[in-house]
């Protein structure tokens, strides 16, 4: 049951006369229906008869802010910051908009002072935590977030933010903790459930198996919530050792979420199709043959390993990573909308002079990341199609693609939820269909560009270790360290994204698909149809 609103929601229209409280109220009403145009004309009014009320302009602030203009947003919660400016509530609408509006630093110094005021309220707690999060900076994440606990052990949303900035940080069983007495409160709490399944820490229970069956049999779940649910389940009937039942809850939770989605396998076809008439052969590209001396991307279908070969290659001092960076993607977009056509048809109209300052948009870019280090890392799973462009764009760079065994890949992808993309995933004609595709582009790039892009086969890997890292090293042109061996022990603070420990990335026991036995037959001939020569 909630408690009593906390009194910095109390009171706001203390010291209005009765004609504008009134108003005001209607127009707190309206909002809260979801009415903005009704909110509006009562906020109009309480101005007319109280021109000086903070607590108006931070109302009318607010509603910019929920309308996406977040430019007028500002300049009318600093009106009313102006008028009040010890009021945290305005501090806190303020941030939010500073946010909105990419002023992230200026953001987070707003919502400090707010939380510094009234350090006994638990949302400003709680959104000074997200904040943080979706900057990047768990750690500050954790502890405006346990504050946020401290206040109100109820917030279920602040414990399951809490434990995800946990997991991010390794701290896996204090994350699984969180995310278990988060469902002692909310035994149908799909985020937490997905989330906890994610986690390497301990077996799912035949009762755990029991209280997933219940909760996706709730009449008012959500698709997406049932989705969520159905993979743990998934996860939890692995643990059981129940293959035929754990194949079954697999195959329905990828048909729910893939009638979801508007997946087009001939169309991605196609894209690969214009891709190899668009890049025959290499590129006049830029002229200068060193630009980009350095940049590594790394390539690669989801759950092929393309993570581990990034941690592999972060662990050697003289690199430095940045996970899914998009900036070849974005900055390839904004010349097509520039050009008025989409890629790759402008490519065969590209001189030498656009490659090279295409190739100096995306070397500025990667300098926020890059700093001093010789050797910079992009990882991206989508960057596969884009390999001509880049090194075009950048004569000087490498190209890793790292490839797992197709039967394993193509399991591991429909096995996997996805939180956004890789609609292929959850058909398995879909799946094996994309990788057709990747498979006949990965061929194409490797026959045009011989000494810069190397296939880096995970299997490989696992046979031995040691001599799959010096070719790698070697190939990105650094000299062999140990460190790129055994990552988990390296010493620069190589961060692993996701939540995922690089403990969990050197397992080797990570196969699933022989654990289902002969159950996945139609995927094998599935990919048998599809065989390279």
């Amino acid at each position: 049951m909630a408690g009593p609103p906390h009194p910095l929601m109390q009171g706001r229209a203390v010291g209005l006369p009765p004609a504008a409280a009134a108003l005001l109220e209607a127009a707190t009403v309206a909002l809260d229906r979801q009415e903005p145009a009704a909110a509006e004309a009562a906020l109009a009014r309480v101005l007319t008869l109280q021109p000086d009320c903070a607590e108006v302009w931070r109302m009318c602030g607010l509603l910019q802010h929920l309308r996406g203009d977040y430019p007028q947003a500002l300049v009318l919660l600093r009106q009313a910051q102006d008028l009040r400016p010890a009021d945290a509530l305005i501090q806190m609408n303020l941030s939010m908009s500073l946010y909105a509006s990419g002023e992230s630093e200026a953001a987070v110094a707003c919502l400090q002072r707010a939380c510094a005021m009234v350090p006994d309220f638990a949302p400003g707690w709680f959104s000074l935590g997200e904040m943080y999060l979706s900057q990047g900076r768990p750690a500050g994440a954790i502890t405006a977030l346990q504050r946020t606990l401290d206040i109100d052990p109820g917030h279920v949303p602040a414990r399951i933010m809490l434990a995800q900035a946990e997991a991010g940080l390794g701290m896996a069983k204090l994350a699984s903790a969180n995310y278990r007495e988060v469902l002692r409160r909310q035994p149908g709490q799909s985020t937490a459930w997905f989330e906890l399944a994610s986690l390497d820490v301990e077996p799912f229970s035949a009762t755990d198996v029991t209280r997933l069956q219940r909760a996706l049999r709730r009449p008012h779940a959500t698709i997406a919530a049932r989705v969520a649910l159905g993979f743990a389940l998934v996860r939890a009937l692995e643990d059981q050792a129940d293959p035929p039942a754990a194949l079954r809850a697999l195959h329905k939770v990828n048909a729910l979420q893939q009638r979801q989605l508007n997946w087009n396998p001939a169309l991605a076809s196609a894209q690969v199709d214009a891709l190899t008439k668009a890049f025959p052969e290499p590129m006049q590209g830029a002229a200068d043959a060193t630009q980009g001396d350095g940049v590594i991307f790394i390539v690669a279908l989801p759950q092929s390993g393309s993570l581990l070969t990034e941690q592999i290659l972060a662990a050697h001092p003289q690199a430095v990573a940045a996970d899914e960076v998009v900036d070849l993607r974005q900055i390839l977009d904004a010349e097509s909308a520039g050009r008025r056509q989409p890629f790759p048809q402008w490519v065969g109209s590209a001189t030498a002079a656009d490659w090279s300052r295409l190739g100096q948009a995306y070397l500025a870019r990667i300098e926020r990341w890059r700093g001093h280090k010789p050797r910079f890392i992009d990882r991206n799973s989508l960057n596969w199609q884009l390999v001509g462009a880049a090194l075009a764009m950048l004569p000087g760079a490498r190209v890793v693609n790292s490839r797992r065994e197709a039967f394993e890949s193509c399991f591991a992808c429909y096995r996997q939820f996805f939180v956004s993309g890789n609609d292929f995933s959850y058909d398995l004609d879909h799946m094996v269909s994309y990788w057709r595709d990747y498979d006949r582009l990965s061929r194409h790039w490797q026959q045009l560009f011989p000494a810069r892009f190397l296939e880096h086969d995970y299997e490989s890997w696992l046979a031995d270790p040691a001599a799959r890292v010096r070719r790698l090293l070697e190939f990105c042109d650094l000299p062999f360290d140990p460190a790129c061996v055994q990552p988990a022990r390296a010493a620069n603070g190589a961060h692993v994204p996701g939540g995922i420990s690089t403990e969990q990335l050197l397992r080797r026991d990570s196969a699933r698909s022989a654990w289902y036995g002969d159950s996945l037959q139609r995927l094998r001939a599935l990919l048998e149809s599809v065989a390279s020569p």
